[in-house]
C-alpha cells in the first residue's frame, strides 16, 4: 500500500527540525526472540502492535486451592495435561514451574511435540542437586535456571517462536503449577526477524548468554558518552539537587551511587526523584533502596552482592556499597536528578551519569517511570493491592508503553505466607486480567517461599529477609523483598495498564507492603477506541449492520469477571452482573469503524466463557458493495470455566480428573487485524465463522465487541 501524504510530510519535517522534534508515523521495530536481549538498548522503545499474556494454573475459583496448582485448561490423555494453548504466530518468552513438577513438559509448536525436561525427571522421588533443563544445550544458563539455584523454581527465558500454534502439556500433576508469558502481534508489524518456528535442535545465540551473564557488571557503554560524577553529603530531610542534566536529546544509561559501607543503610533509606525535561512531577520517585532491587541495604551475611540483576545491581566492597541502574532512559530537554535525606547525615555519597545521543524519533520511546506505593501497615482486606494505574499516574490521562518490572516489599515481620498473593494486570480497559498469575514468589523467580533463603538472578530475586521472625538477626533482617524485571518478556499496553497484587491467598494479609512498579510510558496513545457495540441490543445491533442468521436469541447472563475471591471472612467483594449476549454456531457479521491512520487493529470481545474452546475464522471487507473478504486469522480462546484439577499427593501419583466449574462466566478476548485490512479505511466489515477445530467446542459467544487502532503516540511537549 503506498504511503499516505501525512507520512510523507512527517519525514520532511523530520529532516528540517532534526529526527528528535517531529513526530514519526511509522512505528520502531520490535526486536523478536533473542533480539530482545540483543537489543536491550532497544528496552525503551514502544511495542506499537505487540502484546503480552501470562496465563498460569491459578485456581479458577478464585481461591488458592493446591497453592494455585495443578488447574489444567483440559485433558487430552493422562500423561498430557494442557495449561497453555494458542492458535497464531507468537513467541513464548518465559515459563515457570514449580521445582520439576509436571515434568516431562510438553511443547507443541504448531503440532509437533517436544519433550522438555530437567535432571531430577527421572527419578523426582530423588532430586538430584546442580539440575539443569534437558535438553541442556537448548537450555543454557542464563537463560534457563532449576530450583538449585533458584531455591524453589524452575525457570526459563528461552524463547520458543511458534508460526501456527503452541501448546504446553504437563506429563504428572503432583503440584504441577506454573505460569508461562508470550507475546503475540498484529500482523504485519514491524519486527526485528520473521518468526521461525522453534525446531527444538538450535542453541541459543552464545551472544546472548554472554551479555546476561554480565548482570553485575557495568553495561553500560563507554565510549561516545558524556559523564558526570560529582561528591555531596545529606542532611535529614534535605532536598539535594545531584545533577541536571542537559545535551539532550540523550538516553541517560547508568545512574550510579556510593557510600562508605557504613552509610548502607542510611543511604537505603533516602529518596531518589528523577524528573525528564521539566514535566511538573517526577517520573522516578522512590526509596533508593527499594529502587535498586532490596527493600533495605541490610546485608546479613556479608555478600558481595546484594543484588546482581541486569538493569540493576547493589555490590558491597571492603570500604563502599556501590549501587547502579542501567535502564536506558530517554530525555529531549532535561533531566533533574535529586537524593532527598532520610533520618541521619550521609557523608561521601559519590555519583555518576552517563548519557549518549538520542537520534531516534522522539515518540518512538517513552519516559522510564519508577512508582512508588507505600500500602500501609494494614491494606483492604478482599482488594489487591493496586502498584500502577498509569491514569492516575503523573496527573493522570492515556499513557503508551510498557510494564518492565516491579520491586517489592511484602512483610516486614518476615512473615512468608503471604506469598500467596497472584500478581494479575490489566491492559487497555480489559475487564479480564491479560495476566495472571500463581503466586508472588512464584512472580519473584522462586517456589516454596525460595525455602526461606536468598537469592539473585539477572531477571528475578529475593535478596533479603529472614527465613523467619525467630532466626532473624534484627528488625531489619525481618523486611523481606523481591524483584522482577522484564526484558524479552515485558508487557505492552496501548492506552493505560493497572498492575495489581493480591496480598495473601485470598486478599486477607495485613502485613505492610510497598512496592515499585518500573515501566516506560509517553503521555497519550498508541491504541485509540473507535466502536464499540452490545450483541443482543436491537439499536446496537442496527447501527452496526450485525446479522447473524444461526445466533441465538439474545440471553441474559449474571456472573463475574476472574478479579479474586468473591468472599472474604463473611463480606461479598465483587458482586455479580447481569448482561446479555448471543450464541452461534454459525457465521456472525458487523460493521466497526476505525482510524484510517491506524498500524493495525485490535478488536476486543466480551464473552460467555462457559462455552469451551471457542474458536472462529476471521475475515474482513471494506464497506460498500458486494465484500470481498480478506483473511485475518483464526481467533481462539482456550478453555471455559471449567477447568480438571489433578493434584495426587506422591510424586508419581496417577493423574486425577476431578471436574471443575467456577462462576467466573464472563471474559474479555483480543483478537489482532492485520494492517494490510484495515489502513486507510474508515470502517471494515467483520465475519466471524464458528470452527470448532480438534478439541470440544459448542458455539462462539459474544456479548460485546470494541474496535481499537493502534497509532503512534504524539512526541512528548
Amino acid at each position: 500500500m503506498p504511503l499516505r501524504r501525512h507520512v510523507r510530510f512527517g519525514i520532511v519535517i523530520s529532516l528540517i527540525l532534526g529526527s528528535t522534534t517531529a513526530r514519526a508515523d511509522e512505528p520502531p521495530t520490535i526486536p523478536v526472540g533473542l533480539d530482545a536481549y540483543l537489543q536491550w538498548e532497544k528496552w525503551p522503545y514502544q511495542r506499537i502492535g505487540a502484546r503480552a499474556y501470562m496465563r498460569s494454573t491459578y485456581d479458577r475459583r478464585g481461591g488458592n486451592e493446591g497453592a494455585d496448582a495443578s488447574h489444567f485448561l483440559y485433558q487430552e490423555r493422562d500423561d498430557f495435561n494442557v495449561t497453555l494453548d494458542v492458535e497464531g504466530p507468537g513467541v513464548l518468552y518465559f515459563a515457570r514451574y514449580n521445582h520439576w513438577h509436571g515434568s516431562p513438559w510438553h511443547y507443541e509448536v504448531d503440532g509437533t511435540d517436544h519433550i522438555v525436561k530437567e535432571t531430577s525427571t527421572a527419578d523426582p522421588n530423588r532430586p538430584a542437586a546442580d539440575s539443569v533443563f534437558l535438553p541442556e544445550s537448548l537450555f543454557p544458563r542464563p537463560l534457563a535456571w532449576t530450583w538449585s539455584a533458584t531455591k524453589g523454581a524452575d525457570l526459563s527465558w528461552v524463547p520458543i517462536p511458534f508460526e501456527r500454534s503452541f501448546r504446553m502439556a504437563y506429563s504428572r500433576t503432583h503440584y504441577g503449577t506454573g505460569y508461562y508469558i508470550y507475546h503475540q502481534f498484529v500482523p504485519g508489524a514491524k519486527l526485528s526477524r520473521p518468526i521461525k518456528a522453534w525446531d527444538a535442535r538450535t542453541p541459543p545465540d552464545p551472544e546472548a548468554l554472554k551479555l546476561i551473564d554480565r548482570a553485575g557488571t557495568d553495561l553500560a557503554p563507554k565510549v561516545g558518552v558524556h559523564e558526570q560524577h560529582g561528591t555531596i553529603d545529606m542532611k535529614p530531610g534535605e532536598t539535594i539537587a545531584v545533577a541536571n542534566l542537559g545535551g539532550a536529546p540523550a538516553m541517560l544509561r547508568a545512574l550510579e551511587f556510593s557510600a562508605p559501607k557504613g552509610s548502607a543503610l542510611a543511604l537505603g533509606k533516602a529518596r531518589l526523584r528523577v524528573t525528564w525535561d521539566d514535566r511538573p512531577t517526577p517520573s522516578i520517585d522512590a526509596p533508593v533502596a527499594l529502587f535498586y532491587g532490596a527493600g533495605v541495604l541490610y546485608n546479613r551475611d556479608g555478600r558481595e552482592y546484594l543484588v546482581k540483576a541486569f538493569p540493576i545491581h547493589v555490590r558491597y566492597d571492603d570500604d563502599r556499597v556501590h549501587l547502579a541502574c542501567y535502564f536506558p532512559m530517554p530525555f529531549f530537554r532535561s533531566a533533574r536528578i535529586e537524593l532527598i535525606g532520610a533520618d541521619e547525615d550521609v557523608a561521601d555519597v559519590r555519583w555518576s551519569s552517563r548519557t549518549t545521543p538520542y537520534r531516534d524519533p522522539a515518540n518512538h520511546v517513552g519516559y522510564f517511570h519508577a512508582t512508588y506505593a507505600d500500602h500501609g501497615p494494614a491494606p483492604e482486606i478482599g482488594k489487591d493491592l493496586v502498584l500502577l494505574d498509569t491514569q492516575h499516574a503523573e496527573g493522570g490521562g492515556d499513557w503508551a508503553g510498557h510494564l518492565v518490572g516491579t520491586s517489592f516489599i511484602f512483610s516486614q515481620n518476615a512473615r512468608l505466607d503471604t506469598l500467596e498473593g497472584d500478581p494479575r494486570f490489566f491492559f487497555d480497559d480489559s475487564l479480564t486480567p491479560q495476566a495472571q498469575g500463581t503466586g508472588t514468589e512464584e512472580w519473584g523467580g522462586g517456589g516454596d517461599y525460595w525455602g526461606g533463603r536468598n537469592m539473585t538472578l539477572p531477571f528475578a530475586g529475593h535478596p533479603i529477609g529472614a527465613r523467619d521472625a525467630k532466626t532473624a538477626a534484627n528488625d531489619l533482617d525481618k523486611i523481606e523483598s523481591a524483584y522482577r524485571f522484564l526484558l524479552a518478556d515485558l508487557m505492552p499496553f496501548g492506552k493505560n495498564a493497572r498492575i495489581q497484587l493480591e496480598h495473601g491467598g485470598t486478599n486477607e494479609s495485613t502485613e505492610h507492603y510497598e512496592t515499585v512498579a518500573y515501566w516506560y510510558g509517553a503521555p497519550g496513545r498508541a491504541l485509540i477506541q473507535t466502536d464499540e457495540f452490545q450483541v443482543g441490543d436491537e439499536a446496537g445491533e442496527r447501527a452496526h449492520d450485525y446479522d447473524s442468521p444461526d445466533a441465538s436469541a439474545p440471553t441474559e447472563i449474571t456472573s463475574r469477571y476472574e478479579w479474586g475471591p468473591d468472599h472474604v471472612k463473611g463480606k461479598e467483594i465483587y458482586p455479580a452482573h447481569t448482561d446479555k449476549g448471543r450464541t452461534t454456531t454459525g457465521v456472525s457479521e458487523f460493521t466497526l469503524k476505525i482510524d484510517p491512520d491506524n498500524l493495525g487493529v485490535l478488536l476486543r470481545r466480551k464473552l460467555d466463557y462457559s462455552h469451551p474452546n471457542q474458536r472462529a475464522e476471521v475475515e474482513v471487507a471494506d464497506v460498500g458493495g458486494a465484500p470481498k473478504w480478506a483473511p485475518a486469522g483464526v481467533w481462539y480462546t482456550a478453555g471455559s470455566n471449567t477447568c480438571v484439577y489433578s493434584n495426587p499427593k506422591d510424586e508419581l501419583g496417577a493423574t486425577e480428573h476431578v471436574v471443575q466449574t467456577s462462576n467466573r462466566r464472563f471474559r474479555d478476548d483480543e483478537f489482532l487485524i492485520p494492517r494490510d485490512l484495515t489502513f486507510g479505511r474508515s470502517a471494515i466489515r467483520v465475519r466471524v465463522r464458528f470452527t470448532p477445530g480438534g478439541r470440544p467446542s459448542t458455539a462462539w459467544s459474544e456479548i460485546r465487541y470494541t474496535a481499537y487502532g493502534y497509532v503512534m503516540p504524539a512526541p512528548p511537549r
